[in-house]
């Protein structure tokens, strides 16, 4: 399993100012598959740092609105003392579609303790990952097994990818020409997405890498414009 190192950043203010320690908390995944057929999913946060922090957690729309989603995540807000490792867990409390993926985003931010030394600044980093919803009917394929039904074309100097099917489909890489893309992330479902061509992407050949459920790139596809 891939992990995200969340990292705390102290710094010390003396007569000039100098970065001193790093610390982090690390969260078990880069995302998670909420699945439809049960009532929560969960993830795991731990502080292998000699740090206490505060964790705080919560979850957005996809557009990152404050609007009311259809989750709780519980603790919401705690301390993770060094060496300790907490479970958060989400829970769906409202109605979402049937007929295909939605995305959310899980927000968790570690919050250092106040330090004792004198004229020192904590900085709180905040990790967002994605939050997938996968409705029951769903669980029979995933994304990569959908590899083959997206579309692509150029769109002035830009790449246009078109996904029919009901899967959130997260890129890990796309070139055209040899040419890999700079700025790559995901296609919603029933939806287009565009993402910005290299200088010198000439030719109608393509190649892309969609990231799996737990977070790793897969097998590399091919498709022509």
């Amino acid at each position: 399993m891939r992990f995200i190192r969340t990292f705390g950043l102290a710094m010390t203010i003396l007569t000039l100012m100098q970065a001193s320690a790093i610390a982090g908390v690390i969260i078990g995944g880069t995302r998670i598959i909420f699945d439809g057929a049960k009532k929560e999913a969960s993830i795991s946060v731990n502080n292998p740092d000699t740090t206490p922090y505060l964790i705080q957690s919560w979850i957005d729309e996809r557009d990152g609105g404050a609007g009311k989603t259809p989750f709780i995540i519980t603790p919401p807000l705690y301390r993770l003392d060094s060496g300790q490792k907490n479970i958060e867990r989400i829970v769906a409390t409202g109605s979402l579609p049937q007929t295909q993926e939605s995305l959310f985003w899980v927000n968790i931010k570690a919050i250092p303790s106040a330090s004792k030394q004198m004229n020192s600044l904590q900085i709180a980093v905040k990790t967002r990952i994605k939050l997938i919803y996968r409705p029951v009917t769903l669980r029979g394929s995933t994304p990569e097994e959908q590899a083959n039904k997206l579309t692509w074309q150029r769109s002035g100097d830009e790449l246009q990818v078109n996904n029919p099917t009901p899967y959130v489909i997260n890129f890990n890489e796309i070139s055209v020409g040899g040419k890999a893309l700079a700025q790559v992330s995901y296609v919603l479902p029933a939806s287009t997405a565009r993402f910005p061509l290299p200088e010198g992407a000439a030719g109608n050949a393509l190649t892309f890498k969609i990231i799996n459920d737990y977070g790793s790139p897969g097998a590399s596809h091919q498709a022509n414009l």
